[in-house]
């Protein structure tokens, strides 16, 4: 009876619908203030970080409730155009982060550029990228000099996460994915000859799941990282100008 009630009152009073009008207004407009500001503490120039302060937006009135959008100011979409948002990291985590760290550099020619220590929380994040040939690295993972690279740099990274003592447990091992109804897929790494590089892996030691004339999917491979997570690996295109041997360049995921 009591929410018969309730229901009731709701609808008879005008009062109680512009308040939650008021409120879903408010909210919509605190979200987006926020969510520009975020942007732009991060990555936006300074000259632009004005835009996104509360007043680069209309004000309440002219916002509507329910699921209609909020309007901004074209100062304000200016701004998050201005962002060029860009994909910054994939993350893994791994069991042991030397054998994997080593995997990484040694098999794709990656580049450890920094590492965040979380003590306090018992885990630890490496961060890895594949430095354009001709460029170098100098800065020590950890710094601070790294630190601000990380969060400035046009590339992608490779992120993985490591908590304490898995490395010494036998008996432990993460999920890889590939299971079914798994989501996650696997990251790929781009290469000018996939039988090349996949006779040089061979020849290292490196597991494969799929050798290139494997299967029917002819001309690209699979190899397992220390975790077991699959490492694909796919042919460029001949007119590429990066002359790496391998590149990060994708992240799978099966979606709904």
């Amino acid at each position: 009876a009591n929410k018969g009630s309730s229901r009731s009152v709701a609808r008879s009073s005008p009062l109680l619908s512009l308040s939650a009008r008021i409120s879903r207004s408010a909210i919509l407009l605190l979200g987006a203030v926020w969510g520009v500001s975020l942007c732009s503490a991060f990555s936006s120039p300074a000259a632009l970080r004005p835009l996104a302060r509360a007043r680069a937006f209309p004000r309440p009135s002219t916002l509507r409730g329910g699921a209609s959008p909020v309007k901004m100011t074209d100062a304000a979409v200016s701004a998050l155009a201005a962002q060029r948002c860009t994909w910054q990291q994939t993350m893994l985590r791994v069991k042991d982060p030397k054998k994997s760290v080593a995997f990484y550099q040694e098999h794709f020619g990656m580049t450890l550029i920094d590492k965040i220590e979380f003590p306090q929380y018992k885990f630890d994040l490496y961060f890895m990228t594949t430095i354009p040939k001709g460029e170098s690295f100098s800065a020590t993972p950890g710094s601070d000099e790294a630190h601000k690279n990380l969060w400035t740099m046009d590339g992608t990274t490779l992120e993985l996460t490591h908590n304490y003592g898995t490395e010494d447990d036998a008996d432990f091992k993460h999920h890889p994915g590939n299971a079914e109804k798994d989501g996650f897929g696997h990251i790929a790494f781009n290469t000018a000859d996939v039988y090349a590089a996949s006779a040089k892996l061979e020849a290292a030691g490196v597991a494969f799941k799929k050798k290139p004339d494997d299967g029917r999917m002819k001309g690209l491979a699979f190899v397992y990282d220390p975790d077991g997570y699959w490492v694909e690996i796919v042919k460029r295109a001949d007119d590429s100008k990066i002359e790496n041997e391998y590149n990060l360049s994708q992240t799978m995921l099966r979606v709904k």
